[in-house]
């Protein structure tokens, strides 16, 4: 069902959303994309037409906006592109054809959103990433659960931890960390345990040079938002030529430090999430929560910084690596954290509750539409 067409690597590929948090799950979408196509335009939805169709969005355009061009296999991001699949709106942009995830998305009408472009045979299909949405971390808000966490990294990662014994899992750090083609290797990843660094994504040559001068920067990056995009972008500006190398607690420490059912995204996820990041160079799974020099040491190269958003932070945090410790300072998004956006669905909660029943109508309607056209095909 809707095969990839012949010459589409000579073609620029257009896909379209609301990216709501734009997670790992988009993320995955744009990627697939991209190793499609030679060029990819990403067409995001006004804050109108989400609500008319989907209900209320959490993040407003300008933000959407802002986490969408900080994916790195992106061309072109187009702000209100109309929700339902315009061929003509393509066109402008020389985009042949359309990608979407093996799903299928209705509109307002309960008609399917892309069915015109269907019948042009401009449409492909990509997988999907199971179990993560939009909906399914404002659930997570409203529930206040805490079962997606993962085990800490500790001194057992390598014998037992999943995000080291599940290749599927590595396959697809392997995926994020790849360059803006999305095809050849580039950032690595690591994972701290037992004052190990173990090594689960090698780097490509080019990026190992790069590494031989590293700026570090640390922190949870739970619910990947403007806030940390922009702060990674001004210590990507900061660092010049040296690697941005970030390291990411685990969901216990993180727990720890911030109570409630903190983080919402668990430690897979929020990596997920920062590597397909165009500002970062590499990740650090398990990064210790007070950074010091024996952690420093252990990295690929010589650590000259150790940067900081404008969050606010315990003072002792940073004690140990005093001398090469530096404040990012303020920017246009410094108000902006995980707590910040859990509070503005809190805040909705009823209209929230309502977007979530109105999700589970759309998706047994949307299951009924996929039963009919594979039956077709």
């Amino acid at each position: 069902m809707y095969k990839r067409p012949e010459g589409i690597e000579n073609c620029r590929i257009w896909i379209d959303g609301c990216f709501d948090f734009a997670h790992h799950g988009h993320a995955g979408a744009m990627l697939q994309a991209r190793q499609l196509g030679k060029e990819l335009f990403v067409g995001v939805h006004s804050d109108e037409e989400i609500l008319l169709n989907k209900g209320p969005v959490v993040m407003k355009l300008a933000e959407r906006i802002t986490a969408v061009d900080a994916c790195k296999w992106l061309t072109q991001s187009v702000p209100g592109a109309p929700y339902v699949t315009d061929p003509k709106v393509m066109d402008e942009y020389g985009c042949r054809y359309v990608v979407h995830g093996d799903d299928i998305t209705t509109d307002a009408n309960g008609e399917d959103c892309y069915q015109v472009v269907k019948d042009l045979g401009k449409f492909v299909v990509v997988k999907r990433t199971p179990n993560i949405s939009t909906t399914d971390l404002v659930g997570r808000m409203l529930l206040m659960s805490t079962s997606h966490h993962y085990n800490p990294i500790d001194k057992n990662f390598k014998a037992l931890h999943p995000l080291c014994k599940d290749q599927e899992k590595i396959d697809k750090f392997a995926a994020y960390a790849s360059d803006e083609l999305g095809l050849k290797k580039n950032s690595a990843v690591y994972a701290y345990a037992g004052d190990e660094l173990i090594t689960l994504v090698e780097p490509s040559e080019t990026k190992l040079k790069q590494y031989q001068s590293i700026v570090y920067i640390d922190g949870g990056f739970d619910l990947f938002n403007p806030g940390h995009i922009e702060a990674l972008k001004i210590a990507k500006e900061k660092a010049g030529t040296s690697a941005i190398i970030v390291g990411l607690h685990d969901d216990l420490a993180l727990n720890q430090n911030k109570g409630l059912n903190y983080p919402i995204m668990n430690l897979f996820e929020r990596s997920l999430c920062v590597l397909q990041c165009r500002y970062v160079d590499g990740v650090v799974l398990g990064a210790p929560y007070i950074p010091n020099m024996e952690f420093l040491n252990k990295l690929p190269g010589k650590v000259n910084a150790v940067f900081h958003g404008p969050t606010p932070i315990n003072n002792k945090v940073y004690n140990e690596v005093e001398s090469i410790f530096q404040e990012i300072g303020p920017h246009k998004f410094d108000d902006m954290n995980t707590k910040f956006i859990v509070d503005r669905v809190l805040q909705n909660k009823e209209a929230y509750e309502e977007r979530q029943r109105r999700k589970g109508w759309k998706a047994e309607h949307e299951s009924k539409l996929e039963a009919v056209e594979k039956s077709s095909h």
